[in-house]
């Protein structure tokens, strides 16, 4: 399975988001730190849940770092999230 289709399936089932959107970047990222040919290590999360009500940012990202800890420490080198509760912005 792709990182991009596991990240979206953790993040569903860790927050059953309303809107989500895993973005793959690595191809932003040739010739820099953590680049690998095929990619797969750059990512960029959009994702909207009620989880994240009443939390701050820092929080939030806290909570998505969580449901992503065995990618972030494998593979996944960077990832860009914005996370926000129904509502919001």
């Amino acid at each position: 399975m792709a990182m991009k289709d596991t990240i979206g399936n953790k993040l569903r089932q860790a927050f059953t988001p309303e809107s989500l959107q895993v973005d793959d970047e690595s191809h932003l990222h040739e010739g820099h730190a953590g680049h690998r040919p095929g990619g797969e290590t750059h990512f960029r999360v959009y994702i909207v849940s009620a989880a994240f009500k009443g939390k701050s940012r820092v929080e939030r990202h806290r909570m998505i770092n969580s449901a992503l800890a065995a990618e972030l420490s494998g593979g996944v080198h960077a990832l860009a999230i914005r996370a926000q509760a129904p509502g919001e912005g």
